[in-house]
């Protein structure tokens, strides 16, 4: 989307260049650019063995200076030009430490502190991801602009998507989440609320938790091994895209009551595949989520037992809560982000 606003400008895509061993010698591999460019875009491919950014790139930015650096991540180069842009996506590591080792939070903090000082202007992907660097960082109102990410949905006919509703949903019913199993995720709590709503309720609800082991891990797997309804929790490990969408689509709710949020991709690819969202009412996500979802304190695992029930109980706030949801989710595209970035690079 980006490439399509930025037709009539000179872009370079600067590229971590590899060097790969194949039949016998070594060669440098670029990266697999899988969309069309505009005639006025090219591809540079940049080799380092370490500090990619801080010693490549910024020797790339001495050597070639650009009109407008544009860092779609968090770090900005040592060496970059007066109108660089960054993007920050979020502060978890400052209001989630102990999702964090000690030497990844001083990395964070430091690579992110620079990153905001030395540039012009600031991309925050919510108003909340904002209001926490002025509060922490001290950054300007006025160098901080609030883009929006987007989301994409896959591509399926109405016959194969209504196909894939009715095999999950003839199945035992269930809550689903999605996302990386570590501390932040809350997934403990998240078990916790499950085994209250199973022994309070007799449901024969499971609970299906999609995603690969992050941080605090081993506390999530010991969690569930002392579970009393410990045969009612499945971990399915990593699932590909078109598995996460079944599964989604299938569920009585989507459960993300994570501890912090710079935006909260998974809660719109849930309110967008028609499925009621449980998630918590801090960070970002009540900004992101809107009036399309259920809101509960994420340290309390009986608000969210309460709006479980409240889910499988009571048909009237399903269907509302679902009907706001989509609306909701319509707000945010990649297009509109692509818009919107492409307006600030141009700014002189």
């Amino acid at each position: 989307h980006l490439r399509q606003e930025l037709t009539d400008r000179n872009v370079v895509l600067y590229v971590r260049k590899k060097l790969v061993f194949e039949n016998g010698h070594f060669r440098f591999q670029l990266p697999e650019i899988d969309f069309e460019l505009p005639e006025t875009w090219r591809v540079k491919g940049l080799f380092a063995p370490r500090f990619w950014t801080q010693a490549r790139l910024s020797l790339e930015m001495l050597l070639h200076p650009t009109d407008v650096l544009f860092v779609p991540a968090h770090t900005v180069p040592v060496i970059h030009p007066r109108n660089t842009v960054v993007t920050v996506h979020g502060l978890e590591y400052e209001f989630s430490p102990e999702s964090y080792s000690f030497w990844e939070r001083i990395y964070m903090r430091l690579s992110i502190r620079y990153s905001v000082r030395a540039s012009k202007q600031v991309i925050a992907v919510s108003e909340n991801t904002k209001q926490d660097l002025m509060r922490l960082y001290h950054v300007p109102s006025e160098k901080i602009s609030v883009i929006y990410e987007g989301f994409s949905v896959p591509n399926e006919d109405e016959k194969a998507s209504a196909l894939l509703v009715k095999e999950e949903k003839s199945s035992t019913p269930y809550f689903f989440f999605v996302g990386r199993l570590e501390t932040r995720k809350n997934i403990v709590r998240m078990i916790e609320a499950f085994e209250l709503f199973k022994e309070k309720t007799k449901l024969p609800h499971r609970l299906v938790l999609a995603g690969k082991p992050g941080f605090g891990y081993e506390a999530i797997r010991a969690k569930i091994e002392n579970a009393d309804f410990k045969s009612d929790i499945q971990e399915l490990g990593y699932v590909s895209e078109e598995d996460k969408w079944r599964y989604l689509k299938g569920a009585d709710a989507f459960l993300f009551p994570s501890l912090y949020e710079g935006f909260g991709i998974p809660v719109l690819e849930a309110q967008k595949a028609n499925v009621l969202v449980i998630t918590s009412n801090t960070s970002s996500l009540p900004e992101i989520a809107g009036e399309g979802a259920i809101l509960v304190d994420p340290l309390n695992p009986n608000e969210l037992v309460q709006a479980m029930e409240a889910v499988v109980t009571d048909v009237s706030v399903r269907s509302a809560k679902i009907e706001k949801a989509t609306r909701n989710a319509d707000r945010f595209s990649w297009a509109a982000c692509a818009r919107w970035v492409a307006r600030l690079l141009a700014r002189d």
